[in-house]
């Protein structure tokens, strides 16, 4: 049995993931996951003998947790940032998940050239929110490209997921609502057709700054705008909603 001090590296931490004893590995000087990636695994559905790909997986959060939740056969998580990659593969290897998860180096934007054409039933990506230099430009590296389309921009995931899912495959992305009319449009252009939308909220009373999409390939048109989903209560605790998907109800 691996060692905690075997595992980890210098500056690194095990976080507990609450659910079937997993802990994942991550380093407060680098990105760590935040609610946008346990929202998207809660969204998200991999079927049995399905396999998944998420892009952009950064140290391996969303498959951990679409393994923890789906009875899907296997998932995989594409990473262009090698020591975000090393670290989700030690957490794969300390969950004990070798056989169920593997992480790739690579670039998103050679994704259907490493994996093949209609290759995965199903794709989940938390991608970069910000263009360009929109927003805050921060001095961390690994946090700027995590958070701004420095290495592959929106069209580069959509026409890659659109070569890698098989018909009727499904695509399921969290990003922010302020650019929605673009996702929908470019969606549409790669033939990844909108199916369902979730508009996250702060607060009740607040504007959304979150929204859950999931997307088919080849499929006809047909949008199900789904319930709110509130984040907080008025005493500023998570709602039970958010608990549940946090793993932290009874």
């Amino acid at each position: 049995m691996m060692s905690k001090e075997n595992i980890l590296r210098e500056g690194e931490r095990l976080d507990d993931l609450q659910i079937k004893g997993y802990e994942i590995i991550q380093h407060p000087g680098r990105f760590c996951f935040g609610m946008d990636a346990v929202l998207l695994s809660a969204y998200a559905r991999v079927k049995k003998n399905e396999r998944a790909l998420d892009l952009g997986t950064g140290t391996g959060i969303v498959p951990l947790l679409l393994e923890a939740k789906n009875a899907g056969m296997h998932y995989t998580g594409l990473e262009i940032q090698e020591e975000s990659a090393d670290m989700a593969r030690r957490s794969v290897l300390w969950n004990g998940l070798e056989g169920k998860i593997e992480i790739v180096t690579g670039d998103i934007k050679e994704a259907a050239q490493r994996f093949g054409a209609a290759s995965f039933e199903v794709i989940t990506t938390n991608p970069p929110y910000m263009i360009g230099e929109h927003g805050l430009k921060n001095e961390n590296e690994a946090l700027y490209i995590a958070r701004h389309e420095a290495l592959c921009t929106l069209d580069d995931i959509l026409k890659e997921s659109a070569k890698i899912l098989k018909v009727k495959g499904r695509f399921y992305m969290v990003h922010r609502p302020f650019r929605l009319p673009e996702i929908f449009t470019k969606m549409c252009t790669y033939g990844i057709e909108p199916k369902r939308m979730r508009l996250v909220y702060p607060h009740v009373d607040k504007e959304p700054n979150m929204v859950l999409i999931e997307g088919m390939k080849g499929a006809k048109p047909r949008l199900q705008t789904e319930p709110p989903l509130v984040v907080y209560e008025e005493n500023g605790k998570y709602t039970r909603e958010i608990l549940e998907m946090y793993g932290l109800t009874k």
